[in-house]
This record gives structure tokens, sequence and C-alpha cells, in this order.
């Protein structure tokens, strides 16, 4: 029979319960998310403004002079140093310890290391180090500047993590760490970010702010021109810098040091060398980025990219193609890669337990604050300690004095504690003294010992009053920080590395073009370059003329012309769209090259290039005048193309079939002259075209005989009408040969034509001008105008240069006397520099009489 194990029911069932306070959940994470915020505010992520360190840096340098791991003893390894901070101080794991003590170790992170460092501790090429059962450290002579007198109770000591030990809240420093070295931190909800300095100019702004604590930003600046990157670069400008001195923010642009190599004899294209880089960039990154920008087409005329940096520094090479323009591959690489880089600068730091933004002067301050303290506490314990010595030492001269009585005393105690009685009892000692004479040793009874001991005295009663000198004014403290910081700046400065240049924000790249003259052709496949004007020497006419370019079968030059290295292009299509392009875009060629394919450099939609005009500037007071095949004029204000466009916009609207032959430019106060390909002029004013916007189709200009077709159109002015046919004639003509014809009606005879030869170029020149005369095969001569006779309307001209046979004239560019002078020196281009329009296949129509 089994008990029944339920208490009887007389026996009452005690429940105990507990009462819980409701709590707002809303409070409830207010409270523990600022707690948390804080704790890495304060603990981890954020460094202090007295010594500039981290908990985790001021940890591992403390751990590491703890167990006499400095410099002037052999290293240890970094897996022990790692336990050791981790053990006692830091226990947040190895992994961050160890990544701290390896960027406190490297060249390029810190302007001046903390740990010196034995083994692989990566590279600028983002290579990690290797691990720390590999690699050994101790501490640099520039960290133990930062621990010195930490043993002479200058620094406040807390208990660590489990009470076992004590470390310090912060560092003495007897360097100004924080603008030395500079530092960056992401905590919750704000971060810091800040550069480093010269030593050698920190020091002297120190000794600045303590001689003026109200010293200006500007007189700063002059002392701390900006901040000095361990790995160098250029810093543009200084507006930045003051931004930062002044407010704790703000933003400076640095620049890698790069040269241009140019090339010996042509042979090859230039070399840019980047021998230093902007800090914080990863070399082996930017260097795939920029390989991968060629390779796509962003970056243009680079065509090789060698590292050959070593243990002497950075060296990187960038072989460039034949005939590009190496100021302007810098420049986009400056624009495009991290090779110029922005550090954008926030001066958080741990101020009374406290977060804040400071400036140059709010640093400085509170560095000096720091030393102030440090002084006083450190002269107050060597003050005590010389007192104690002085001491002691009085109480052992009494006993040499007397020592006969001394001996008797101490021989007539049987124990040691009725000796020390003794000694206080009849000699008028105190207990430290007594226990000094106890313990002193016989040999310092000898006569030279004796002097030794008043020596000593002397010399601590000087320190003494040295120190209380010192104690006495805060200016004397003031002073002893100066002395020191002078002594540090000589002691472990050095020359500034990151070099100041002008700030060129607002340098854009025609800034580094030279702005001269170049001569640019075009060819029927749309393929363009543009080649110095030297490339061909001066012939007398009937020359044949020299190769300048070599072309695909099937494909013939249409246009040459010269213009300024800054002159727009305003290219005209078949379609009536314009598109835009610097003449410095198009890379340059040999004479004998084919160019490159014009869709290269401009966006266009199924259309060919037919005519381009170069142009400097876009006036109101100027207009383009276009002239289309089936002789069309439109007149629209420069200004209405004063707005690039990557795209492309609509110029003219073209009626079916016909085409853009020809642009120039005008002002509303001249007469100009269309001219046909069968050898007809008509000269009318240019007033009797009504100014239109884009997108309209004009009036009438000339009215044509059969299947004639306009070829050119220029201004009348200058000396004489250049016209040339295709097969290498032409002639000058006196404009008052042509009288005046209204618009829209058909014109005079301009020149005699051979059967099957059409005219190619009609242009107002000079008698000082040059032409540049090309063949569809490629041919150049270069002639002066004078060499060209004057003749009648009637005449067919004289023979400006012997063509191949089947070769013909597809293209002339007019060059003025004044050429030779800089672009901006020059006149406006003016429409004789005007490409002609591009050939139109030679047909057997015959040219009707006049």
């Amino acid at each position: 029979m089994t008990s029944d194990p339920r208490p009887p029911a007389e026996t009452p069932v005690v429940v105990e319960t507990h009462r819980t306070e409701p709590i707002s959940i809303e409070q409830e994470m207010k409270t523990s998310f600022i707690n948390y915020a804080m704790s890495v505010i304060i603990q981890r992520a954020i460094p202090d403004v007295r010594d500039g360190l981290k908990p985790v840096h001021r940890r591992s340098l403390y751990a590491m002079w703890d167990m006499g791991n400095t410099s002037d003893k052999p290293t240890k390894k970094s897996a022990r140093v790692v336990g050791d901070v981790m053990g006692k101080y830091h226990p947040h794991g190895d992994a961050s310890i160890y990544d701290t003590i390896v960027k406190m170790a490297q060249p390029f992170s810190y302007r001046h290391m903390l740990v010196q460092g034995q083994g692989n501790f990566g590279s600028v090429d983002g290579d990690a180090a290797a691990a720390s059962r590999y690699t050994e450290v101790r501490l640099f002579p520039y960290a133990e500047a930062l621990l010195e007198d930490i043993d002479k109770e200058t620094v406040r000591f807390v208990p660590n993590y489990d009470e076992s030990l004590q470390e310090p809240t912060v560092l003495p420093a007897r360097i100004p760490n924080l603008l030395v070295n500079g530092t960056d931190g992401i905590a919750v909800g704000m971060a810091t970010k800040m550069p480093p300095h010269n030593l050698r100019e920190v020091c002297a702004a120190v000794g600045a702010y303590i001689d003026n604590p109200e010293v200006p930003v500007e007189d700063l600046l002059r002392i701390m021109p900006g901040p000095d990157f361990p790995t160098g670069g250029i810093m543009m400008g200084v507006e930045g810098v003051k931004n930062i001195y002044a407010t704790g923010q703000g933003r400076v642009v640095v620049r890698g040091v790069a040269t241009i190599e140019e090339s010996e004899g042509g042979n090859r294209g230039d070399r840019i060398i980047v021998t230093e880089l902007p800090y914080q960039v990863n070399k082996a990154q930017w260097i795939t980025t920029i390989a991968e920008m060629v390779k796509e087409k962003k970056l243009d005329g680079i065509s090789d990219i060698r590292d050959e940096s070593d243990k002497d520094g950075i060296r990187v090479v960038f072989e460039l193609k034949k005939g590009s323009m190496s100021p302007i591959i810098l420049n986009n690489l400056y624009r495009f890669t991290a090779l110029e880089s922005s550090f954008s600068a926030s001066n958080l730091a741990i101020v009374d337990g406290q977060p804040k933004i400071l400036n140059l002067r709010g640093l400085l301050e509170n560095f000096v604050h720091h030393r102030i303290e440090v002084i006083r506490r450190r002269s107050g314990f060597d003050l005590k300690r010389a007192q104690d010595k002085v001491h002691i030492l009085n109480g052992l001269l009494i006993a040499l004095n007397a020592i006969d009585r001394i001996i008797a005393a101490i021989r007539g105690s049987d124990t040691v504690e009725n000796a020390r009685l003794a000694l206080i009892a009849g000699f008028g000692l105190d207990e430290p003294q007594a226990n000094a004479i106890l313990q002193m040793q016989l040999r310092r009874l000898a006569a030279l010992e004796q002097q030794k001991i008043t020596d000593e005295k002397l010399g601590l009663e000087a320190e003494i009053r040295r120190l209380q000198t010192l104690l006495s004014s805060e200016a004397n403290i003031k002073d002893e920080i100066r002395r020191e910081t002078a002594e540090v700046a000589a002691k472990f400065g050095d020359a500034r590395r990151t070099q100041i240049a002008l700030d060129m924000s607002e340098l854009s790249t025609e800034d580094l073009i030279e702005d001269k003259t170049v001569l640019v052709s075009i060819t029927t496949a749309n393929y363009i370059k543009r080649m110095d004007i030297d490339t061909y020497r001066k012939q007398r006419r009937g020359g044949h003329g020299v190769t300048g370019m070599t072309t695909k079968e099937d494909d013939v030059v249409s246009s040459v012309f010269a213009a300024g290295m800054k002159d727009y292009l305003l290219c005209f299509t078949n379609l009536g769209r314009v598109y835009w392009l610097k003449v410095y875009q198009i890379p340059e060629s040999s004479r004998i090259a084919k160019g490159k394919p014009i869709v290269n450099l401009l966006n266009l939609k199924e259309e060919v290039v037919t005519t381009v005009i170069p142009i400097r500037e876009f006036r109101p007071d100027r207009y383009l005048l276009f002239a289309t095949r089936f002789g069309q004029v439109i007149k629209i204000p420069q200004t209405e193309f004063a707005n690039p466009r990557s795209i492309g916009t609509n110029a003219i609207r073209l009626k079916d079939n016909d085409k853009l032959v020809d642009v120039i430019t005008i002002d509303n106060t001249k007469e100009v002259v269309l001219s046909t390909r069968f050898g007809y002029g008509l000269r009318f004013h240019e007033d009797t075209v009504r100014v239109v916007g884009r997108g309209a189709s004009g009036v009438i200009g000339m009215r044509l005989r059969g299947e004639d077709t306009i070829c050119a159109l220029t201004i009348v002015e200058k000396d004489h009408l250049l016209t040339i046919s295709d097969v290498g004639f032409g002639k000058r003509t006196e404009f008052d040969d042509f009288r005046g014809h209204g618009r829209a009606t058909q014109g005079v005879r301009n020149i005699q034509l051979e059967r099957d030869a059409v005219v190619i170029h009609s242009r107002a020149v000079a008698d000082t001008d040059e032409i540049f005369v090309m063949t569809a095969s490629g041919v150049v001569i270069r002639t002066p105008v004078s060499e060209i006779r004057i003749t009648g309307r009637g005449t067919k001209g004289v023979k400006i240069m012997r063509l191949d046979e089947k070769d013909r004239v597809v293209g002339v560019a007019i060059v003025p006397a004044d050429m030779d002078a800089a672009p901006e020196n020059r006149a406006e281009p003016g429409p004789d520099q005007a490409p002609a329009a591009g050939p139109e296949t030679p047909d057997a129509t015959p040219k009707p009489a006049e």
C-alpha cells in the first residue's frame, strides 16, 4: 500500500509571487542605446585630445613599455605583445589589437611611427601583414616620448577590466601627437578624421600659442601651412586648410607627384612617371582601375602601365601613345582617378570625457593645458623625492659627524628596533633617517664617500630650488613646455614631405594646352586628325607636295583647315545637326597617319560630318551663315550654338536630298559670294538674309543652272577671291570683277574649267596668306597665296599642284599671315578658315555656257 503524497487537506499551500514594475520600452531602448553609443565613443573610436590615442593604442603602447619592450631592447614576438595587451588591459580580441600594432608600424600610415616592426607589415598595395607569430615589434623612440615620466604620478591610473592591475587613463605625451599623426575613427552617430602634420611646424605652433593664446588663424597658417602626409603628395591650395584650422572641419585636395618624360627624337610616345600617391590610396587598386578605364576607352592615350616600385619608393610608369598630349592625359589622371584625392577633416576628439569638434587653437590649448598638468605633477613628484633624499642625507651627515657615538649606541642595543629607538632619542633623528643609518655600508665612512654625500646634497638642494621656482609660476611651466617641445622637434622632426601648390580646382584641361595653330583634316569615311603646321615645308606653286595622310581604300580626304588648339569645332552633319568638339580633343597624328574615327569623339547617329567650322568665342553680334548644296542660305546667331551638348542638336532644316555644304561667320555688314561646282559665282549682301533660329530652312541664296550645286561660301573682304579646281588649277580674282546681283539670281562665270573638272574651293584671301592643298590620296602642298596669279573671271588660272593620274584636289585650308602668333593674339578665326565642302563624285555632266 502506497502513501498519498498529497498534503493533508488542512495544510494550506503557499504560492510566492514576485511583483514586477512596468517599464517603458521606448525609455529602456533610449537609455541602453545612449549607454552603448557613449561606450563606443569614449572607449573605442574617438581619441583623447591630450595624447591623440584611442584606448587600444594607449593600452598597446603601455603594455609594451611595462614589459620592457623598448627601443633599446631586442624585439619581441608580436603574438606575445598581443597576448599581454589582451590579457592585461584590452579584452576585445587579438585581431583588433594586432591590426592596431601593425598600423602603428607602417611608415605610409603614420607620419611618425609608434612601433618598430621586423617582418612583413603590409604595403601601400593593400597587402596584409604576416601573422603575429611571424613578426616582431618594439617601441619606437617617438612612442617613448609619449610615455616618458609616466612613472612619476603624472597621469591618473584606474583599475583594468578585472581590477587586477592599474592602467593609465592618458599618456604624459611630450609630443602633440594628435596633430602630428592625425587619426580616424567611426563611432555611433559621429566620426573623426584628422590629417597628420609636420612635427617641427606643430612644435613651432605650440610655442606661438604659448606666446599668445589668442594667436590668429592666419598667423598659425604661416607656421603650419597645412597637413604633411607620410606619403607626400601635393596639397592644392590652402582654402580648405583655413577652414580646418578655423572651424575644425574642412576639405583639402591632394595630388600625387607625377612628371612627364618627353620622348627623344619622337620615336615613341611620352611617359608619365608617378613617384608619390595621395594619402591612403591603395596603389594596386588605383593601377587596376586605370587599366579598366583604358580598356573601356574612358582614358585615352595610354599604351602601357608598369609598376616599377621597390623598397626605395613608388614608381609607376605610364607609356603614352605616340602623338598623345601628355599634359591632357596627366590632367585626366588627376580628374578621373585617385591620383587626385580629397581629405575631408573633422577634428573630433574627447575633451573632459565628452566628444567635441576643435579648431587648431582648441587643439593647441588642450595639449598645453595637459602638459601644464603633467609638468606640475612631475615637478611635485621630483620635488618631494629630492626633499626626502636631502632629509636622508642630512641624517647620514649627522651620523658621520658622530660616528663613534652612533656605533656605540647601535652596539649597546640588543635588537634592531632598540637600536632604531636609541638613534631617534639620542641624536634627534626621525625614523627614515635612523633606518638609513642602520642600512649604511661601512665603506661610506671613508672621507671621499663623505664628500660625495655632501656634494649630492648640494646638487639636490639646487634641484629643489629649481623645481620650487618652476612650480611658483605657470609662466615658468609654459617656458618648460616650450623648451621640451623644441627638444622634441630637434630630436624627431624632419623636412616637410607634402608640397603645397596653388589652388588648381578651377584649372581646366584647356589651361594645360599650348594655344597654337594646327592643321585638321577629315576624310569621307569620317577619319579626323590634327597635325602641326610645321609638318609641311613651303613649296613653290606647281610642286608635287608630300604625303599628308594614308587613307583606306575607297576613302578620300574631304576637308582640311587650320584652327587654334582651343577653338571649338562646330561639326555639321548631312542631316543638319551640329556637334561640338575642341581641337585639342583630336589626337595628334603623324603626317602619314590616317587619323581616328570621328565617331569615337562625337555621338553621331547614323550620320556623317559634311562641314566643320572653327570658332573661338560665341558673340551676340556675330552670325553663322549656312549654304546648302541646292542654294539655300540660313543665318543664325552664334549664341544659338553657345551651349555645347554631348549628344548634339539640330542646326538647320534641310529639304529633300539637300545637304549642308559650307558655313561661315559674318557680322551682318558685308557682302558674300556663293560659288558653284561648275564655276559660277553670285555676289549679294548678307543683310538680305533674315536672321532665324536653329531648325529653320532658310531662303534661296542662288538659283542654279542644270545639275550645278553650291560648293563654297565666302565674305567679300581681304584682297582677292581664290578659286581652285579639283584638277589642281587655281587663280585669284578681284572682287570688283563680280558686279552685285540680288539674292536668288544665277550669278556670273567665275573660272573657266576643263572638261569634267569642278570647283573645289573658293575663298577670300590676303596676299600674305598661305594655303594648304590636299588631294584625295592624302598628298599635301603648302604654298604662299602670292605665288598664284591674279587673272580675270573667264580664265582657268595656273597650275597650283601637279597631280598624279586619277588624283583630285579635295580640300584647301587658308592660313592667315598671323597664324604663327598665339591664337589669342590673332584675329578671330574668320570664314576663310572654314573647310571646303567634301567632294562630290565627279560626273560627266557638261557645264552650261555663260
